[in-house]
C-alpha cells in the first residue's frame, strides 16, 4: 500500500514536470537557493553567538594575563574568578556563563536572538543587563547571506574553498570589530589565524587559477599597499596616529583582496566612512579631537564591499569616467 502510494505520488510529480518542465526547474531553483539562505542565516547566527563568546573570553583572558605579571594572584576584572577556574574562561572547554554573576548557561539561554529577546536582555539568574546583544548575530548572518548573493567568484571547487574560507574570515572580522569597539584593541589571537585562512587562500589560488608570477606580484603590492601605508604611519607617528592592531589588519586585508587598486579602494572607503561617520559627531560636540575612534571597524566594512563589489565597482568606475 505504501509503496503504491509513493508510486502514484512519483508518477504525478513526472506528469507535472513534463507538463511544464520550465516552471518546475525555477522552482527547484527557488527552492535550492532559500535552503542555501535558511542554512547560512542559521550557521551565521550560530557563529554570532560564538563570536560574543570569544570576545569576551579573550577579554578575560588578558586581564588575567595582565593580573597575572603583576602579582602572583590570578584574579579577573570583578575579582569573582579565582586561578582554580581559570579553565572556565577556556574557548573550547569552557561552559559558557553570565558575564556578571558567572552563573552557567542551560541550553535554553544560549537560542541566538530568541534567548535574548525572551529574557528581555536581562539575565535568568541575577536581572543583570545581558552585555551580549544580538547585533554580533544578526550582522554575521547577514553577512553570510549576502556574501553568498554577491560572491564574485564561481562556486567550482575553488571556488566554493574561497567561500567556507570567506565565510571564516566574516566571523574573525565580526569578533575584532566587536573587540576594537569595546576595548579599542585588535588581537593577536585573533588577526594571526585569520593571516594564516588568508595566505592559504593565496597560495590556492596562485596554484589553481595559473599566473602564479602576475597573482603574487599583484598580491605582493596589494599587501604593501594596505599594509605598509599603515606601517610607515604607525612608525612616523610612533604608534600616536594609528595602532599595531590596525598595522595587521592592514597586511591582512591586503592578503584578500589581492590586487592594488582594491587595497586602494579599501583604505580610500575606509577613510570615507570613518569621515561620513566622525562628522557628525563632532558637530553635536560628542567626539572631540581627542576622542579615542577606533579605526579597525571602518577598514573591516571598507574590507568586505571590496571583496564583494570591488570588480564591479572598477568597471563602473571605468565605464563612467574612464570610457572604456
Amino acid at each position: 500500500m505504501v509503496h503504491k502510494y509513493h508510486d502514484a505520488k512519483n508518477h504525478k510529480a513526472l506528469k507535472v514536470y513534463k507538463k511544464n518542465p520550465l516552471a518546475t526547474g525555477v522552482l527547484f531553483i527557488w527552492y535550492y537557493l532559500f535552503m542555501v539562505i535558511l542554512i547560512l542565516g542559521v550557521l551565521g547566527l550560530v557563529f554570532g553567538s560564538f563570536v560574543n563568546a570569544l570576545v569576551w573570553r579573550l577579554r578575560e583572558q588578558s586581564l588575567v594575563a595582565s593580573r597575572q605579571s603583576k602579582s602572583r594572584k590570578i584574579k579577573t576584572s570583578d575579582k569573582k574568578l579565582a586561578a582554580n577556574d581559570l579553565q572556565n574562561l577556556s574557548i573550547l572547554k569552557g561552559r559558557s556563563m553570565c558575564t556578571h554573576c558567572h552563573h552557567p548557561l542551560a541550553a535554553k539561554d544560549l537560542i541566538p536572538v530568541l534567548s535574548w529577546v525572551e529574557l528581555r536582555g536581562k539575565c535568568r539568574y541575577c536581572g543583570k543587563k545581558i552585555e551580549d546583544t544580538p547585533v554580533a548575530e544578526v550582522s554575521t548572518a547577514l553577512l553570510f547571506v549576502i556574501s553568498y548573493l554577491w560572491w564574485p567568484m564561481q562556486f567550482n571547487t575553488a571556488g566554493t574553498v574561497n567561500f567556507i574560507a570567506w565565510l571564516i574570515i566574516i566571523v574573525g572580522f565580526v569578533a575584532l570589530m566587536l573587540y576594537d569597539i569595546r576595548w579599542l584593541m585588535l588581537p593577536n589571537r585573533i588577526v594571526y589565524p585569520l593571516i594564516s585562512v588568508a595566505v592559504v587562500a593565496a597560495l590556492l589560488n596562485i596554484s589553481v587559477y595559473g599566473g602564479g608570477v602576475a597573482i603574487a606580484r599583484d598580491l605582493g603590492i596589494s599587501v604593501l599597499v594596505a599594509g605598509g601605508i599603515f606601517y610607515g604611519l604607525f612608525e612616523l607617528s610612533k604608534g600616536k596616529w594609528i595602532g599595531g592592531g590596525d598595522v595587521k589588519l592592514g597586511f591582512l586585508i591586503g592578503l584578500l583582496v589581492a590586487r592594488p587598486l582594491h587595497a586602494f579602494l579599501v583604505l580610500f572607503l575606509a577613510s570615507l566612512i570613518g569621515t561620513l561617520l566622525i562628522i557628525p559627531g563632532m558637530a553635536t560636540k560628542k567626539l572631540t579631537t581627542k576622542s579615542h575612534i577606533p579605526f579597525g571597524p571602518f577598514l573591516i566594512i571598507a574590507c568586505i564591499i571590496i571583496m564583494l563589489f570591488g570588480a564591479s565597482i572598477v568597471t563602473w568606475y571605468r565605464k563612467k569616467f574612464l570610457l572604456y
